[in-house]
Formats: structure tokens, C-alpha cells, sequence
């Protein structure tokens, strides 16, 4: 008994399984220790009134109560909810537009494409100092060519409504080419001879594109706008570093406030709270678009 549970032991050890998970070890360590452990950490302490220097005791759902009362929070989910639904829409728009420009384009293609993933290339950081001083209402360059041509310049981060405008076009621009170089890549795997079997059959443009690339690009599409999402809902630097989630506090995002109430007032279990509070409305719509995924995948097999 025992040397048959030994040699199952050793056939175990030399098989495909062992040597995947060994080679898959140290990316699951990686992600537990810079993912999973600060997340399960804030959790406990979004239940809890921590604060600097204060381990705080347990308070239950009082943070997330206390928040709902709060304007600036009911402000800042607002501004979360507008602002993902609106950039992650946009860039799926122009995202596919732009795709299906460099799939016609198969000359320049390389190089367009090389040329559109810049933005998303540049830090962050970066793309959103330049953006500030575009929109700066003295010497930027989007008030000076209004001027040119004889209207008055906008007060892009003065007023709530331009604010918020300004810092979804950062969003978009910087998001459009990570959308359209998936679409691309999901247009390649398309074979030609559906499109040319669709065309003996005198079928148009647009219906090629309505009954043959929008349901084969519907799983890369799937998989695109949740992980988009995810990261927008997550967006933090953008609106920070052009409006510090002004002005009058109307351009803040959860991550922002977060920021504002756990680090730069001290008050860790409010800023926990704030930055997970849609974590499980999140998780929700996550297992659900993720199901209808593999759905469609079954189906198209």
C-alpha cells in the first residue's frame, strides 16, 4: 500500500501538472502578495474606524452608512458611475472605428498602429500633465485656437461641467488605442473566406459587418469593455493630477475621495470604505458578463 502511494506520489510529480503549476507558482505568489493581501486587508478595514496612529475598533457597515449621508460621496459616485459608462462607451465606439480603419489600411498598418498605441505607452502621469496644460485657460492651446478664430476661450477646469468634460477626453484619448489594437487583433483571426462567400451573396458593407465581425468580435469586445471598466471605475491619476477633484469638488471619483479621506485626513477605515464601495457590485457584474462570455463561446463552438 504504502509503495503504490509512493509511485502515484512520483508519476504525479513528473506529469504535465506539476510542472505547470510549479511554472505558475511564482506568478500566483506575485499576485497574493501585491493583490490579494491588500485587498483583504482594506477589507477588514473598511469594517473598522482606523484612523493614523489609531488601530480602531470594529464598526461593522457604519463607514458605508456614514458615506451615503455624506453629499461629496454621493457626488463622487456619481461622477463613477457617469464617468465609466461614458468613456468605456465612447472608446468602444471609436475604438472599433478605428480597428476596422487600420484592417482596410494593410500598407500602413504597422505602422499606424505603432503610432496609435503611443498614448497608451506614455505614463499616465505624463499624458495627464500635458493635458492639464492644454486646457490651461491662459496659455493653453485649446483656448489659443478658439481665440484664433474669434471665440471666447472655455473655462475648461474652472466650472464643474468643463471639468468633468476635460478629464473624460483624457480618459478616452488614452484609452481609444488599447480598444482598437484588441479589436484589430480579433478582426485578424476573422477568415477572409466568410467575408467573401458574403459578398458572392451580394451581401453590403454593413451587413457583413452587422452579421459577420460584430458576432465574431463579440467575445474580444466582452472581454475589452469588462476589463475597461474595471480599470476606469479604478481611474485615479487623470482626474488628480488635472483637478485634485475640483472644482468645488464636483470632479471627484471614488478613488480620489478615497485618497482624500484615508491618506490626507488620516482617516483609513472611511477611506477603505470609499475605495470599496462598488467592489461587490463589481464582483457581481464580473461573474455575470464573464458567464455570458463562455455562453457565447459555447454556443459559436
Amino acid at each position: 500500500m504504502v509503495f503504490a502511494k509512493e509511485r502515484s506520489r512520483r508519476r504525479w510529480v513528473r506529469s504535465t501538472s506539476f510542472v505547470g503549476y510549479l511554472l505558475v507558482a511564482p506568478a500566483i505568489g506575485s499576485l497574493l502578495i501585491i493583490i490579494a493581501y491588500p485587498l483583504v486587508l482594506s477589507i477588514i478595514m473598511s469594517f473598522s474606524d482606523k484612523t493614523i496612529g489609531n488601530p480602531g475598533k470594529f464598526v461593522g457597515l457604519g463607514n458605508f452608512k456614514y458615506l451615503l449621508q455624506l453629499p461629496v460621496f454621493r457626488i463622487a459616485l456619481t461622477n463613477s458611475l457617469l464617468y465609466t459608462a461614458v468613456t468605456v462607451a465612447l472608446k468602444l465606439v471609436l475604438g472599433l472605428v478605428f480597428a476596422l480603419l487600420l484592417y482596410n489600411l494593410p500598407k500602413t498598418r504597422q505602422f499606424l498602429v505603432a503610432l496609435a498605441l503611443m498614448p497608451w505607452f506614455v505614463p499616465t502621469s505624463l499624458t495627464a500633465l500635458m493635458w492639464w496644460w492644454m486646457f490651461n485657460p491662459l496659455f493653453g492651446v485649446f483656448n489659443r485656437l478658439l481665440q484664433n478664430v474669434g471665440v471666447a476661450g472655455i473655462p475648461w477646469l474652472s466650472q464643474p461641467f468643463w471639468a468633468k468634460i476635460a478629464v473624460m477626453a483624457v480618459n478616452i484619448w488614452r484609452g481609444i488605442p488599447f480598444f482598437a489594437t484588441c479589436f484589430l487583433a480579433g478582426l485578424l483571426a476573422i477568415p477572409r473566406d466568410y467575408y467573401e462567400a458574403a459578398m458572392i451573396d451580394g451581401a453590403g458593407s454593413f451587413m457583413r459587418f452587422w452579421k459577420i465581425t460584430l458576432p465574431l468580435l463579440k467575445t474580444t469586445i466582452g472581454v475589452v469593455v469588462l476589463y475597461s471598466i474595471i480599470m476606469t471605475v479604478a481611474d485615479f491619476e487623470i482626474v488628480w493630477l488635472i483637478t485634485k477633484g475640483g472644482p468645488q469638488e464636483a470632479t471627484h471619483l471614488l478613488g480620489t475621495l478615497a485618497y482624500t479621506v484615508g491618506l490626507m485626513s488620516g482617516r483609513l477605515g472611511e477611506g477603505a470604505a470609499t475605495s470599496l464601495f462598488l467592489l461587490p457590485l463589481l464582483l457581481l457584474c464580473s461573474i455575470w458578463w464573464l458567464r455570458s462570455i463562455r455562453r457565447s463561446i459555447r454556443y459559436e463552438l
